[in-house]
């Protein structure tokens, strides 16, 4: 671990997304920025061209201030929709194709929006629109392109006379819906820019893989704006199952996961061990890297060349936020040589508070907050744990249509993220759980669930597991790998004992229950908690 003294990258101060696309343009001018479904590179130059042009077309169909919907699978032209669409004045609303139709439909109406952006695959959907929406398919946006150059050189200058301002709005986010609940997040020009810009200041990427669903903000700060600040290239990922052969075929620097895409890997790694009689040498060589590692010689890249080139050859930085991440797998990837960059962040702040740097982290934690706002911890306990709050330039401007919820997450500038944690002596922030799903036990202990949930994932046979509140037990439900460990159950039982032992008192699980399926999750793979059935069989 390295703390103390680190690199601080310069960044230009952008307040635009038009100042951003333009900046990349200046900067980078014919090298590739992006690559499209056909797996053609698109330079800045020509990405910037593509903006103005595509929003000529957008202005000239009469969309003004509009709002404007985009739903599809990751692809470039997705992204150059999303630009298009913000950089001709008007307000993006991502939309998450895996929700139902009818769920889709209603987002699209409580939005108003007035002409939407789609794929091909989700055809179905806008077949059931209002008539007045105006619908273009993303596929022919390259069509739509030569209608705007042709009026540019007619003498359209309507997007070049166009002014944006820092605080007009760029998008509206949905939430995940983790608690049932989607509110529209506003989200202005500056809230997105403020972010990236500090974001860059700190962690330099270069090429990266896009995998996660781009209607959320995660990706935008981690990979798609990062990368016209701090160069390299944006590959799409459409499918998160073609993952692992997007990383052999395109070779990238970095990608941005959630912790749940993190284990994964991790377990892939041990599970391929396990499978080739090779766990030994791989505990060996993981002694023998660290202990070189004390010396100050780094051959880790040598040493697991085999695990390396399975992931491309190139990876060396995951962006990781989303939720808790055992800092066990920190270490462990650490010492592989694949840095886990653990962040944190929230829809409503653009969305990174904090996140730790390459050459000042700490395992465990989420790092040091970011320039742009500033954290605080409202009432804190004898351990310095308490709700967390942000304040800054990247806050939302509050929630669409909505200003009873709004009112109720400020308390005056300080935005209520409903997350527990504290900071250390050294600025360092540790997420400790979630407000909502903290276990109030009748003595008047607070336990927060993620914290066990960390401990019990630790079991290898153990896919998934969610503890919560139950008639006064703390309950732990358990989703088993069975087909590798066909005594999963036996052993779930005795490994439950020994932890039970193990710890204090108002951390002991009361019940099991065990799924015979995975729990349903968002599409950036947080489990849906207010899902979970509790009528599944008990063990």
């Amino acid at each position: 671990m390295k703390n103390g003294t680190y690199p601080y990258y310069e960044m230009p101060e952008i307040k635009t997304l038009r100042e951003l696309v333009e900046y990349g343009k200046k900067k980078r001018g014919d090298e590739p920025f992006l690559f499209n479904s056909n797996n053609e590179s698109i330079s800045s130059k020509d990405f910037a061209d593509f903006n103005r042009e595509l929003g000529t077309f957008i202005i000239n169909k009469g969309l003004n201030k509009a709002n404007i919907g985009i739903i599809g699978e990751n692809t470039g032209e997705w992204c150059i929709a999303f630009f298009s669409i913000i950089n001709s004045g008007n307000t993006v609303v991502p939309l998450d194709r895996n929700l139902k139709k009818e769920e889709i439909i209603e987002l699209i109406e409580r939005c108003s929006c007035k002409a939407i952006f789609y794929s091909q695959k989700d055809k179905k959907i806008i077949e059931d629109l209002k008539k007045d929406i105006q619908c273009y398919p993303l596929s022919d946006i390259y069509k739509y392109r030569e209608e705007g150059s042709k009026s540019i050189a007619e003498g359209d200058d309507s997007y070049d006379r166009l002014i944006i301002d820092k605080d007009d709005l760029a998008t509206i986010v949905f939430t995940s819906g983790t608690s049932g609940v989607m509110k529209g997040v506003m989200l202005s020009h500056y809230n997105l820019m403020s972010d990236a810009v500090s974001c860059c200041k700190h962690v330099v990427e270069h090429d990266t893989q896009i995998f996660l669903p781009l209607h959320h903000t995660f990706p935008w700060a981690g990979a798609m704006f990062a990368v016209i600040l701090c160069g390299g290239t944006a590959h799409f990922s459409s499918n998160m199952r073609r993952l692992l052969k997007d990383l052999q075929d395109n070779h990238p620097q970095n990608l941005s996961a959630v912790p749940m895409m993190v284990e994964m890997m991790y377990n892939g790694i041990w599970a391929s061990a396990r499978k080739n009689k090779q766990e030994r040498k791989l505990k060996f060589a993981l002694k023998l890297s660290r202990f070189l590692m004390k010396l100050g010689i780094d051959k880790r890249r040598e040493i697991f060349k085999e695990i390396h080139d399975n992931f491309g050859g190139n990876l060396e930085v995951i962006i990781c936020g989303g939720a808790t991440l055992d800092k066990k797998i920190e270490n462990d990837l650490y010492d592989l040589g694949i840095h886990v960059l653990v962040g944190y962040g929230i829809t409503e702040c653009s969305p990174v508070v904090a996140v730790n740097r390459p050459h000042d982290y700490r395992f465990g934690s989420v790092g040091k907050i970011l320039p742009c706002n500033k954290v605080k911890i409202k009432d804190p306990d004898k351990d310095g744990i308490g709700e967390i709050l942000v304040s800054g330039t990247n806050v939302m401007k509050g929630y669409y249509k909505d200003p009873e919820s709004t009112a109720e997450v400020f308390e005056g500038e300080w935005f209520k993220t409903g997350d527990y944690g504290k900071i250390d002596k050294d600025g360092f922030l540790y997420i400790t759980g979630r407000k909502k799903n903290l276990i109030i036990l009748s003595n008047g202990e607070n336990v927060s669930p993620e914290g066990i949930e960390i401990e019990l994932m630790r079991l290898p046979y153990v896919k998934e597991v969610v503890v919560y509140e139950e008639n006064g037990d703390i309950v732990g439900e358990f989703y088993l790998d069975e087909e590798n460990y066909s005594e999963a159950r036996t052993m779930l039982k005795n490994d439950v004992e020994f932890y039970n032992r193990s710890v204090q008192y108002y951390r002991k699980l009361g019940r099991i229950k065990i799924r015979n399926i995975p729990f349903e999750k968002t599409t950036t793979m947080k489990i849906k908690r207010y899902l979970i059935n509790n009528d599944n069989k008990d063990q």
